[in-house]
């Protein structure tokens, strides 16, 4: 157990610091779920409006170093991908 005030102050930070970035990552979790559920059903506009939010937090997660930077860029283009299989789908 931590004896200094200077480690009782670290595993505070470490709590908060946890708790924040477990509620980002459940955030983030359901938006993908969203986009998914999107895609498989067939909605364009929804899956677009659902990519757009998802992209937002990915890069977000990424900035705040809750997720890796290659993690959200390779989501994100595996998300676009999946995107623009289902408009060219419809369109043609």
């Amino acid at each position: 157990m931590a004896n200094t005030p200077s480690a009782k102050k670290r595993i505070r930070q470490n709590e908060k610091a946890r708790l924040r970035n477990k509620a980002h990552k459940t955030r983030l979790r359901n938006q993908l779920r969203k986009f998914s559920r999107a895609i498989a059903t067939g909605n364009g506009e929804q899956a677009k409006a659902e990519f757009t939010r998802a992209q937002t937090l990915l890069d977000k997660g990424a900035q705040y170093g809750i997720i890796h930077r290659n993690h959200a860029a390779r989501r994100k283009s595996r998300m676009s991908q999946k995107l623009d299989e289902l408009l060219q789908k419809k369109s043609g």
